[in-house]
């Protein structure tokens, strides 16, 4: 049986030392599905199970394998030191179950949140995965040929380590934190000079002070620049000009592995180059005297991979004039990054990760995908966006942005609390609506966001110029009904779309916004009959032959059985 085999799967880690079973995994966020393969080193029967403790007892198991009547596949439960139980509900879809030069391969797909009380549901934190195979198509107790891992398949980091892995930091220097709410200090510094191509694997932040580093980012500049300084942001021609996203990290975040295929490449024909590394400091206590060393360690090895990796900015672009109205419980902001822009960029990219970012009012976040007008789902989305919690995470699953598809940033904010506007800005009290978007090949795209034709916001407003606008909108009554006019005017402004590349050359052309769909509610599912979820019907089938064994099963698995 095969179906639906050939999707890559991002995620793998053989669950033994020997290396006999390898655990391949990939996972839709937003659709809310995840898609599982073992392959194990034997022609016999093959078992998987997600388990609260490690062993066998109260595990969600699914058992199956290839014999000549063909293949056999279940969903059960475990009750002890005996044979597991088949679930009334067959939660798991089967999709391919193959036997080839020794090995068993079998995939499978289920809900992430599963409603059967049989199911563990699979959530962000760590789990305890269990497995287990036998040599043979009969089932019998799978002796020593079992074993189980703690794996996070949500937000998984592989972890990996090659043999040539070195790394170096780039650092805020001795830096006296101000005592003032926000401050943004830069520096520019050289990197490593390496003679050929290295690829960075991992970014690992180095925060000395968590309680007043907000965010970090670390940029890589032109060729032109070759001066090195540390200062406030935006106060340096060079400062101005270095905006090609390297690495990003928020407050709450943690270190971020690339797959194993891609890498942040560095050296060899790019030459020496140098970085600005941007720390936001938010400081609404007027901390005093702090000194800080802050930066962003980077792991990287000579051993290349298949593809260089690059980050993209999206959304709204962080310009003076936008402004967020007083006691709003949901108040949307658009931004739009429209690829047909860029006049250089030609290959598919394959977005792998993505790290979303908001300030103190941000409540949600949505990236929606469009191909020739129409939507095609979400890139990525956090609806449940915790400014104290940003963390960069790769996907489940690779997503492609083809030459001309555009990307919507949504941003929901409450403001519920405030009695004057939010603005645009780079304080931690402003505003910002952006995707930092990890993807390969690396190409010279390094944003994309749009802005609101704020000249024309007058005449939708009833005014004459934008002073008189913001004195009209200031006096309003910020209600629903006046929230909700506010929100859909400004959607619906003409938009300047701008698509910058690592030399800031900068691509321009105006349009509108588009419409965004409601997000999928996905629940829990059943897998319908006739899809190859459950065990084959009929009496010559693989899941009778699988219950006329049970009782010699049940026998040894009760004697000797330890999961």
């Amino acid at each position: 049986m095969q179906e639906d085999a050939a999707e890559p799967l991002p995620f793998s880690e053989y669950l033994d030392a020997d290396k006999q079973v390898l655990l391949r995994w990939g996972f839709d966020e937003i659709l809310s599905n995840i898609t599982i393969e073992l392959c194990v080193n034997t022609t016999g029967w093959v078992g998987f199970g997600l388990s609260p403790n490690g062993d066998m007892t109260g595990a969600d198991i699914v058992m199956g394998g290839v014999n000549t009547d063909g293949y056999y596949f279940g969903d059960y439960h475990g009750v002890g030191k005996k044979m597991p139980l088949l679930d009334s509900k067959q939660s798991y879809s089967l999709l391919s179950v193959t036997e080839a030069n020794g090995k068993t391969t079998m995939r499978f797909k289920r809900s992430i949140k599963s409603c059967d009380v049989n199911d563990l549901p699979i959530t962000e934190r760590p789990i305890k995965v269990i497995y287990a195979y036998g040599l043979m198509d009969e089932l019998a107790y799978h002796e020593q040929r079992r074993g189980t891992r703690e794996l996070n398949l949500l937000n998984y980091i592989p972890r990996s380590i090659p043999s040539t892995s070195s790394y170096f930091d780039m650092t805020i220097v001795n830096f006296t934190i101000p005592d003032k709410n926000t401050h943004y200090e830069c520096r520019v510094m050289e990197a490593p000079s390496f003679a050929t191509k290295q690829h960075i694997y991992r970014v690992e932040p180095l925060i000395e002070h968590v309680d007043l580093v907000h965010h970090l980012v670390l940029y890589m500049c032109p060729r032109h620049v070759n001066t090195t300084f540390q200062e406030p942001c935006f106060t340096s021609k060079d400062d101005d000009v270095c905006f090609q996203v390297i690495a990003a990290w928020g407050i709450g975040g943690g270190d971020f592995e690339v797959p194993e295929n891609v890498g942040l490449p560095i050296g060899g024909d790019q030459g020496d180059i140098f970085y600005r590394l941007e720390v936001h400091y938010n400081n609404p206590t007027l901390i005093a005297g702090r000194v800080d060393n802050s930066g962003l360690r980077l792991h990287y090895t000579s051993e290349l991979r298949e593809h260089d990796a690059g980050v993209l900015m999206a959304g709204l672009a962080v310009m003076q004039g936008y402004a967020i109205p007083p006691n709003a419980t949901s108040f949307r902001t658009y931004g739009m990054c429209d690829t047909s822009v860029m006049k250089e960029n030609s290959t598919d990219l394959q977005v792998f990760g993505a790290a979303l970012h908001t300030h103190l009012a941000g409540r949600k976040v949505r990236v929606g995908h469009y191909r020739n007008g129409t939507q095609l789902g979400f890139m990525a989305m956090d609806e449940h966006y915790n400014f104290e919690f940003q963390q960069t995470k790769n996907f489940g699953k690779t997503q492609s942005l083809k030459k001309g598809d555009s990307l919507m940033v949504e941003c929901t904010y409450e403001t519920r609390d405030r009695t004057d506007f939010t603005w645009s800005g780079l304080s931690t009290q402003n505003e910002m609506c952006l995707a930092f978007l990890f993807y390969y090949p690396a190409s010279s795209m390094s944003n994309c966001i749009s802005f609101p034709l704020m000249e024309t916001l007058p005449s939708a407003v009833g005014a004459s110029n934008l002073d008189e606008a913001y004195q009209i909108l200031s006096q309003k009554t910020w209600n629903e009904e006046a929230i909700t006019d506010y929100e859909k005017t400004l959607k619906e402004l003409p938009q300047l779309f701008l698509v910058g590349d690592s030399e800031n050359n900068y691509y321009f052309s105006s349009g509108r916004l588009a419409d965004m769909m409601a997000s999928p509610t996905p629940e829990c599912w059943r897998t319908p009959s006739g899809s190859g979820s459950g065990p084959s019907p009929g009496p010559s089938s693989s899941s009778y032959r699988l219950h006329m064994h049970w009782p010699l099963f049940t026998l040894l698995w009760a004697l000797r059985y330890t999961w």
